[in-house]
């Protein structure tokens, strides 16, 4: 039984395929608010299946505040957040919105796991949107869930520590973790807010590798990035944010100096 539950993902990926392409995500004239200060105006784009999207930006130019708006975390002042299905994210009551969350995973900037659970419960938390809150409480999860948490696992290179405490991992071994727990929900859409910003070059690689081949699978992936080297290499397209505007939207090899200079200001001397 436990030879088959660590059947390696290299010959059956996890990830159900999705179609490459198709529109995922419809943003229109997305603005947010706290008083006179508008941290998001008018922000509007398309987002499609398989898409490997960094947001760019100086410090405090919305691009946090963006993908937490689209995960239903922060809510909008104003405009549209359309899904497949044609509903829009802004006006879901609570039960819908958890099913939304589960349709589009969040990697936080912190991790958010509970330190004192192990990395394996850690992991199957992502299905509460699909468990009672009773069952997740006393850790009874199916074996279809524990097969995939430990595929998972494997996956990222984490089953030795499936049964340590998550508060006695690294910061690298702590985001693997997350994005397992993300993709434990099966997502169409994932949002990694700033997944590198606290790990070495090593590390940084590492969860970058696999934004980009979870992306491969046809799941679309956002990612706050600072690091222009790591847009050009790993991103198929980017959305650079001024002021709570889009500035600019298209292809990494189209980001001229100028570009940047006019995006990042002052920070430019900061970007690597």
């Amino acid at each position: 039984m436990a030879q088959a539950l660590l059947k390696t993902v290299i010959d059956n990926p996890y990830v159900p395929h999705i179609q490459q392409g198709h529109k995922v995500l419809s943003v229109q004239g997305l603005c947010k608010a706290y008083g006179e200060n508008r941290v998001l105006d008018n922000v509007s784009f398309d987002l499609h299946a398989g898409e490997l999207v960094a947001v760019i930006g100086r410090s405090g130019a919305g691009k946090s505040t963006l993908l937490h708006m689209l995960n239903g975390t922060i809510s909008a002042s104003k405009g549209a957040i359309i899904s497949a299905e044609q509903h829009d994210v802004v006006k879901l009551n609570s039960r819908q919105m958890r099913e939304w969350r589960s349709a589009c995973g969040m990697i936080f900037q912190d991790f958010c796991l509970v330190p004192r659970l192990d990395v394996l419960t850690n992991v199957l938390l992502g299905r509460l949107s699909q468990t009672s809150t009773l069952k997740s409480f006393f850790k009874v999860f199916s074996e279809t869930d524990r097969a995939q948490a430990i595929e998972l696992l494997q996956w990222m290179n984490m089953l030795p520590q499936a049964l340590q405490r998550a508060e006695n991992l690294s910061g690298g071994q702590m985001q693997r973790v997350a994005i397992c727990r993300a993709l434990m929900q099966n997502p169409k859409i994932l949002l990694a807010d700033e997944p590198v910003a606290s790990l070495d070059p090593k590390n940084t690689k590492r969860i970058m590798d696999v934004l980009r081949q979870v992306s491969e699978q046809g799941i679309s992936v956002m990612v706050n990035l600072h690091s222009i080297e790591l847009v050009k290499n790993y991103c198929t397209r980017v959305i650079g944010i001024q002021r709570g505007k889009v500035l600019f939207d298209g292809h990494p090899a189209q980001l001229t100096d100028g570009l940047l200079h006019e995006l990042y200001g002052d920070e430019i001397n900061q970007l690597h």
